[in-house]
């Protein structure tokens, strides 16, 4: 599959390198300019373009940027054919992206995504860490594999994402329309808490609209609190015991 990504981050730089590797021709662009990302791509396999090249040709795009960002992108997207599966990787927080009304008042993140952009999105990739997402990939064949959820309402994209999410060595879990996916926004159960299949489908279902907000920014004051003195481990942990 021939895949575009824009944003050079962790997420959108990992998500490269594994897509690579699992055989998919990968172009990776960001704000900046190509120049400003050439290394990196060559290191993770892919090739170093524009936006706008991005999503030229392509079947896929991910979009793995601040999630305040996707209001510059409409214009982008507009000759852009349908056919094109446009994935989603972000999350809101208020602390980076200014508060956002909208979503405040419920309406789900990926909701406004797709309303931004005015494209449908499937939003994947967004409920794992960093790390976990370039270190704790394994073999379907083994146990105990972490599964991660995705979500969207064209069932013939969303299965072509869910092939790529398994491409990155994980279980990927069909969690329902963009209508419920607030059920793997930060806060949530299901959010960056390392869960097998079984455990995430129990995680989506446990999901509350009137606490996970709450949930987001008693974890973020605790993290910015607790500093480098965290270790991975120690935020999944967290991301279990105030979400439970």
């Amino acid at each position: 599959m021939k895949v575009g990504i824009i944003g050079a981050g962790n997420i959108g730089s990992t998500l490269a390198r594994k897509l690579a590797a699992a055989g998919h021709e990968i172009k990776l662009a960001n704000s900046k300019g190509p120049e400003s990302i050439r290394d990196l791509a060559a290191e993770v396999g892919a090739t170093a373009t524009t936006r706008e090249d991005a999503v030229t040709g392509v079947d896929a795009v991910i979009l793995s940027i601040p999630f305040a960002a996707h209001r510059d992108l409409a214009a982008l997207f507009q000759t852009v054919p349908e056919n094109v599966v446009v994935i989603d990787t972000s999350n809101y927080y208020p602390y980076r992206d200014g508060a956002i009304a909208e979503i405040d008042d419920g309406k789900p993140e990926a909701v406004w995504v797709t309303e931004q952009i005015e494209r449908p999105i499937i939003k994947a990739w967004n409920a794992v860490l960093a790390e976990t997402l370039a270190k704790k990939g394994a073999d379907k064949t083994q146990p105990g594999r972490i599964a991660l959820p995705v979500a969207g309402d064209d069932p013939e994209k969303k299965s072509r994402v869910l092939e790529l999410v398994e491409a990155t060595g994980f279980d990927a879990f069909d969690a329902g329309g963009l209508a419920t996916s607030w059920r793997q926004q930060p806060g949530t159960p299901a959010y960056c808490t390392e869960l097998t299949a079984d455990e995430l489908k129990t995680a989506l279902g446990k999901a509350d609209p009137n606490r996970s907000a709450d949930n987001r920014e008693t974890l973020i004051k605790g993290f910015m609190e607790g500093g480098e003195s965290l270790t991975h481990d120690d935020i999944v942990a967290r991301n279990r015991a105030v979400t439970a």
